[in-house]
């Protein structure tokens, strides 16, 4: 449902800045405007604090401003939003010599989808189809040696005649959590689990550890078009995991000053190998020649 908004009526002159602060459903807004004599150009600007929507699983706001002329001396300017950072703003100028009016949002909460955990216990049951068992933190997978060795080097090489364990019936494997573990295999077998926000960096991190190419390519395909985690933190998961497509994404989205600082302040700016850090300046000094 569509959160609605419309304000009181203010003038706005050289001296303006801050015109009005209101909260209204969890979003509060800014609304600043000023404006130049010559050539009568309003310049105005809103600023968008849901935090509250943000602990609530809200990940982004859609919608639109209207700027309406009291006295109609402008066609009201529909302005297109999309938040997806707390604290963002909009901005609008525009030529206009009769400067009272009042402004308006229309804005649709986005929020996280809930994911229903899978029943490991259930995906990893003996079957005919199984010939041996892993067992994590005491607990035991029946598992295909072929379908692993097909998807994994690291299996493959542990199910070879020349590993000891490629001959027991049941294969310890040590320093990894039973969930972390079930995770990675729920990957990609026996019936694939897609990633979500909460899930992908520890199946990246697992991915790297076994050596499991298809679930590092499940993880950036997420990534890449459906994740909704913020741009420095994907960024640094690009660069750390080597995943080109999604950093080559990244780099080229780094459009504004704006989302260019935001990095630089970031911890995970600090993060990043010497390499990304000089494709991030050159996207910076292009950013300077526009």
């Amino acid at each position: 449902m569509s959160i609605k908004y419309t304000s009181e009526a203010y003038q706005v002159n050289r001296d303006t800045n801050v015109l009005e602060t209101k909260t209204n459903s969890g979003i509060t807004c800014v609304w600043s405007g000023n404006m130049n004599s010559i050539p009568y150009q309003i310049n105005l600007t809103w600023k968008f604090d849901w935090s509250e929507l943000k602990s609530q699983g809200v990940y982004e706001l859609t919608g639109h401003i209207n700027v309406i002329s009291l006295i109609n001396s402008f066609t009201p300017i529909k302005i297109d939003v999309q938040l997806t950072e707390n604290n963002q703003e909009i901005t609008k100028d525009f030529n206009g010599v009769v400067p009272v009016f009042n402004y308006e949002y229309f804005l649709t909460p986005h929020y996280t989808p809930i994911f229903e955990k899978p029943s490991y216990k259930d995906m990893f049951l003996p079957s005919d189809q199984n010939d041996t068992i892993l067992v994590v933190d005491g607990k035991k997978f029946h598992v295909s040696k072929a379908f692993l060795s097909y998807h994994s080097e690291y299996f493959r090489a542990l199910f070879s005649s020349n590993f000891k364990e490629g001959q027991m019936d049941e294969i310890p494997i040590g320093e990894v959590s039973y969930e972390d573990f079930a995770l990675l295999l729920s990957t990609f077998y026996p019936n694939p689990v897609f990633p979500n926000d909460s899930t992908v960096e520890k199946i990246l991190e697992m991915a790297r550890r076994f050596l499991v190419s298809s679930a590092m390519s499940c993880a950036e395909h997420h990534l890449m078009y459906i994740s909704r985690i913020i741009r420095e933190r994907m960024l640094w998961l690009a660069d750390e995991y080597g995943m080109p497509k999604l950093l080559e994404k990244c780099i080229h989205g780094l459009d504004t000053t704006y989302k260019v600082e935001n990095l630089k302040q970031s911890e995970e700016f600090e993060k990043l190998s010497d390499e990304t850090k000089l494709r991030v300046a050159d996207q910076i000094s292009k950013l300077s020649h526009i």
